[in-house]
């Protein structure tokens, strides 16, 4: 009798129903296709959509979109870089320092210091060295390099906190060993600590790749000639906003989904030698 307790042939499995799952997934469903109908009904001319979505004004901001978007992130790197090293030095000169840039750019918002850069001709008529080359200041910060600096800065401030981030999680010991071999700061930081903290880096650098893809669509504001403002100047002429801004949507989520793939595969040859080989039986 108590043998019959633990026999289990005659039990069928059966696997485990998740209504809630299914439930969340059909309302999803229900919505998308409310959502699909409802573009697909509304008052857009799509035909506009498609003659516009290679138009050379649009093309045009797409160019100047990603040039602007890897001309701020390629500043705001080195910045962060640079500034996350002064960050965690104990030279406390140099630390203060980096608190301050970071506090300063960190914290007004990324349109301020767009208008700031680009009217910095109101503080500044003329930079250089006076005497010896000077130029008007107007005519220096175009709308490219007001964006490119005001991006660039800023992004800087973010990207510190994300590299000190990364240096921090190397295990204090890397340090100590690199010390002792008799290495010097700079090449100790080069060969061993950042080709580990990159693994930590990376992920949310790659993030903020994609953030600067959309944030360059605030540079419209200072007459940058990006996707946004082209398609307005468009849009202005023929009065199909809608359409226009469909347009930009659909180059925007194009230039996101290459560089999404392209951030997987950079992750994953930096992630290469970390993961635990399978047990064997």
């Amino acid at each position: 009798m108590s043998e019959d307790i633990y026999r289990t042939s005659h039990l069928k499995l059966r696997p485990r129903r998740h209504w809630g799952r299914m439930v969340a997934a059909g309302i999803v469903l229900l919505l998308l296709a409310a959502l699909v109908r409802a573009f697909a009904t509304g008052k857009i001319e799509w035909s506009y959509v498609g003659e516009f979505l290679f138009a050379p004004a649009i093309l045009e901001g797409l160019v100047n979109t990603i040039l602007m978007t890897f001309s701020a992130m390629l500043i705001g790197i080195v910045l962060g870089v640079l500034f996350a090293i002064m960050r965690i030095s104990e030279n406390p000169v140099l630390s203060w320092i980096a608190t301050g840039y970071v506090w300063i750019f960190r914290g007004a918002p990324a349109l301020l210091q767009l208008l700031l850069w680009f009217n910095l001709a109101l503080v500044f008529p003329k930079i250089g060295i006076p005497g010896l080359m000077e130029w008007r200041t107007v005519d220096v910060m175009t709308p490219f390099v007001a964006a490119m600096l005001a991006l660039g800065i800023q992004q800087g401030a973010y990207t510190s906190e994300v590299v000190r981030g990364g240096l921090l999680s190397v295990d204090s010991g890397q340090y100590e060993a690199a010390r002792a071999i008799g290495m010097g700061q700079l090449m100790m930081l080069r060969r061993i600590v950042l080709p580990q903290a990159m693994r930590v880096i990376l992920p949310p650098i790659g993030n903020e790749v994609i953030g600067m893809v959309k944030i360059t669509s605030l540079a419209s504001v200072i007459q940058y000639s990006e996707i946004l403002h082209n398609a307005q100047i468009v849009y202005y002429a023929n009065t199909r906003v809608l359409e226009l801004l469909l347009v930009a949507s659909f180059w925007y989520l194009a230039v996101v989904s290459i560089l999404s793939v392209l951030q997987m595969y950079v992750e994953r040859h930096f992630a290469r030698g970390t993961k635990r080989p399978k047990a064997t039986g």
